[in-house]
């Protein structure tokens, strides 16, 4: 399993691949997105309506939903606990890849990484 301690990175742009091999599977991108747009939803209303308890949404709706992906659907941990702020980057930068409808795009960037990368996965 490739993991984010086994991987070291200098830049995003070198990370980026790798970020999205670790969300081959559709399910866990949508997944990502569903969450990470609910929390931020939920953070919203809490701004709009001054309501403290609620600004806590993003993160918490947002990474739990996601975390549990990588562990049920995609089977490997998440990219965050080694590289937190580049996988937050990355998080943002994969979500609004699939709302400009370009999901195939992400899903040919993972299986060329982990084809180039078998051994490691």
């Amino acid at each position: 399993m490739v993991t984010p301690s086994t991987q070291t990175h200098t830049t995003f742009e070198e990370f980026w691949p790798y970020y999205v091999a670790m969300h081959s599977k559709a399910a866990t991108r949508w997944v990502h997105l569903l969450g990470t747009l609910t929390g931020l939803a939920v953070t919203g209303y809490g701004l709009a309506r001054r309501r403290r308890r609620l600004l806590a949404g993003l993160p918490v709706i947002g990474y739990g939903t996601a975390w549990p992906a990588h562990f049920l659907i995609e089977k490997n941990n998440p990219a965050t606990f080694g590289h937190p702020l580049w996988s937050l980057r990355g998080d943002v930068k994969m979500i609004r890849t699939m709302l400009a409808g370009r999901d195939r795009e992400l899903a040919e960037t993972a299986e060329k990484w982990l084809a180039e990368h078998r051994d490691a996965a």
